[in-house]
């Protein structure tokens, strides 16, 4: 068994009801084999980004302690998007709407560049949505080449993105 490392999730959505749906994936993600959630963001409603004309989103980020590798993480993680209803376009088309949107942002000190799979996330450092719950979570969290989440969220607009209500406080999971 190989030894555990910290991983980071992104977790997002704008349809339906988006922060039932996020704490649902959040129990599932826990519920992994050989994972332990240690920590959630407070969810933020963020506006849309790339595709800008519809809902704004709900983002948190999820801090885990893993040993499975990163490949088996993400599949682990689309498997959960499916169990929520996420239907992923044949087509390709990216940042449309999403019931559930799961992104391994970072798994340990990994840097991973294979089809279907890169970590660190490629565009982590320019998301102020991932960037801002990221910086509350772990910000002492480093971006392989890129340097730490906290000083990454410093250099990047974050206006617009807000803690989407109370009852959403940032928490660990277990001690």
């Amino acid at each position: 068994m190989s030894a555990p490392v910290r991983a980071c999730i992104g977790l997002g959505g704008n349809m339906g009801e988006v922060a039932a749906t996020l704490r649902s994936a959040l129990a599932a993600i826990d519920a992994l084999p050989a994972t332990r959630l240690l920590r959630t963001s407070r969810f933020y409603r963020t506006p849309a980004w790339g595709v800008q004309a519809q809902p704004d989103f709900i983002n948190a980020v999820a801090v885990l302690e893993t040993t499975l590798g990163a490949r088996a993480l993400l599949e682990a993680l689309l498997a959960i998007e499916r169990d929520h209803g996420r239907e992923r376009a044949e087509d390709g088309s990216r940042w449309g709407p999403r019931t559930l949107d799961l992104d391994l942002l970072l798994h340990g000190d990994a840097v991973v560049d294979e089809p279907g799979l890169v970590v660190p996330h490629p565009l982590l450092h320019v998301r102020a949505f991932v960037l801002v719950p990221l910086a509350e979570v772990a910000p002492d969290a480093v971006v392989p080449g890129l340097g730490r989440a906290d000083a990454l969220l410093a250099g990047i607009d974050a206006s617009g993105i807000a803690p989407s209500g109370p009852g959403e406080p940032a928490r660990g999971v277990r001690s």
